[in-house]
């Protein structure tokens, strides 16, 4: 499968080399050509407000809103997640796509020099999770289903076709995140 990675800003590479290491093809993303090429798209970690600025100057905003209100699967990681949330605690004015229902704070769990390693338990089994200023879910609707907490705080949701983490599994050796996006949304969205 052609899954694609939003290549403006931030972690491309690593998403890249996990999607690739579980067998698929990991396209690139500038362009809204290249986003029709894909069945699936991950928003990495970065800064959410470049993310933000660069999306909106390629048309790239506009039409991932349209096709992920048709179904199309996104998996957005740490700024992915801020750029996907319906809203940002005490930073109001950052336009985000309100694509999951989740209001996020910013850098909620420390600077980059506070970043912190955890194992949580992923469907039934121990994975370790790394936290690089990392946004913090402090609001999130019925619909938004619980995969993954810390501390009484969910760092990996789901609703419909949109996944989003607080954290950056791209960087660790586990693949399981990446499988569970194509395999459980991307594959079952055909």
């Amino acid at each position: 499968m052609k899954i694609g990675v939003l290549a403006v800003q931030g972690d491309i590479r690593e998403h890249a080399n996990m999607i690739e290491k579980i067998g698929h093809t990991p396209i690139r993303v500038k362009s809204i050509e290249k986003l029709n090429e894909v069945e699936g798209l991950i928003i990495p970690g970065g800064e959410s407000t470049t993310i933000t600025k660069l999306l909106k100057k390629t048309g790239l905003w506009d039409e991932i809103i349209k096709k992920a209100k048709e179904g199309f699967p996104i998996f957005g990681t740490c700024a992915g997640m801020i750029v996907l949330s319906n809203g940002i605690k005490k930073y109001e004015k950052q336009d985000t796509m309100k694509l999951i229902d989740i209001i996020v704070e910013r850098n909620a769990y420390g600077r980059q020099v506070f970043s912190f390693e955890e194992i949580l338990k992923f469907r039934g089994n121990d994975i370790k999770v790394t936290f690089i200023r990392a946004p913090k879910i402090v609001e999130y609707g019925e619909n938004v289903e619980k995969l993954i907490e810390y501390k009484d705080a969910p760092v990996l949701v789901r609703q419909n076709n949109i996944l989003a983490a607080s954290f950056h599994p791209e960087i660790e050796d586990d693949p399981s995140v990446h499988e569970y996006f194509v395999e459980e949304m991307v594959k079952k969205s055909k």
